[in-house]
């Protein structure tokens, strides 16, 4: 079977993610990933707009993943950019530049698009069953919320209340006040209204975390057990009473304290807080005993389609 190699790149608000895989027409090797904290959300996501310090860190990573492609001799590239280029008023002016500068052509998915994308991924990592699960990503700039079971989605949607957005409305004090949480927990509230609809609608019975802060809570979780994580393995129970342990403990750190828990990485170390607060109001509505995380999400999504020959045009 001819195999054909392709990189993802996954422009998030917060984290840009670097995949360079090896397809076989059925399944997909790993030659290569990263992650770099460029935080393009920073100082500018409020106001809708990319600010010019992020727009560097941007430009300074792409330029970074162009050479490791072309290092692979990799022609097939699919680049994602998410919320905070989707919203910002100078996002086109963005892509444009790095389209003219690096030869990195963007597509600026929608929240649709990026929530169907996440639904495949997480299939593709089995962490799906035939009963009914709430899924979420918590990205910097939104949040996507998908029901479903592994064969098909029953609803989806993307809104634009994700972690760096959160943390700048509501985590001003450090360890964060309970008043704050209070607020952030009442936004929640008024803003996923269509969320808890739908989930009194289907009523979901398990809840699966995509990637990012789910990754995290998994590694600080696997370490508080002193165990290690599988390689190559790409689904993890996280118990509720577990993540209720966690949560307690961010929220009554502050930065320097969470940044020498055991797991925690300083790329997580901000945003985790206000993203756990968020999953917390979640458990409000879906009571599960443990929490499905997915070690896949939109860039796996990605995957899936060119191994299905369908990419995202």
């Amino acid at each position: 079977m001819s195999t054909r190699k392709a990189a993802v790149i996954d422009m998030g608000t917060n984290t840009f993610h670097l995949l360079l895989v090896e397809l076989n027409g059925v399944d997909f090797k790993t030659i290569y990933k990263e992650k770099i904290p460029v935080k393009l959300g920073q100082g500018g996501i409020s106001q809708n707009q990319l600010a010019p310090d992020a727009q560097k860190r941007a430009f300074h990573t792409l330029k970074h993943f162009k050479n490791l492609i072309d290092g692979e001799q990799i022609d097939q590239v699919f680049a994602f950019a998410t919320s905070a280029v989707r919203n910002a008023e100078n996002g086109q002016d963005f892509v444009s530049k790095v389209k003219e500068d690096i030869g990195i052509d963007i597509h600026v998915i929608s929240g649709e698009e990026e929530a169907q994308l996440i639904y495949e991924g997480i299939s593709l990592s089995g962490s799906l069953n035939g009963h009914v699960n709430l899924m979420m990503d918590i990205g910097g700039g939104s949040v996507e919320f998908i029901i479903g079971t592994s064969q098909e989605v029953l609803w989806k949607r993307s809104f634009e209340i994700g972690g760096q957005r959160l943390l700048d409305a509501y985590h001003y004090h450090d360890p964060i006040l309970p008043e704050e949480v209070e607020k952030l927990e009442a936004y929640c509230e008024e803003k996923l209204q269509p969320l808890l609809d739908a989930i009194r609608r289907y009523q979901p019975t398990g809840l699966v975390g995509a990637s990012g802060t789910f990754d995290t809570l998994t590694d600080i979780y696997f370490e508080s057990m002193l165990q290690c994580k599988l390689t190559g393995q790409h689904v993890f129970e996280l118990p509720r009473e577990d993540f209720e342990k966690i949560f307690k403990m961010l929220i009554s750190k502050n930065r320097e304290e969470r940044l020498k828990i055991p797991g925690m990485i300083a790329m997580r170390v901000d945003m985790i807080v206000v993203a756990s607060c968020l999953i917390e109001f979640i458990l409000r509505y879906v009571p599960v005993n443990e929490i499905i995380c997915s070690h896949y999400s939109l860039k796996e999504g990605a995957v899936s389609r060119l191994l299905a020959e369908n990419p995202v045009k």
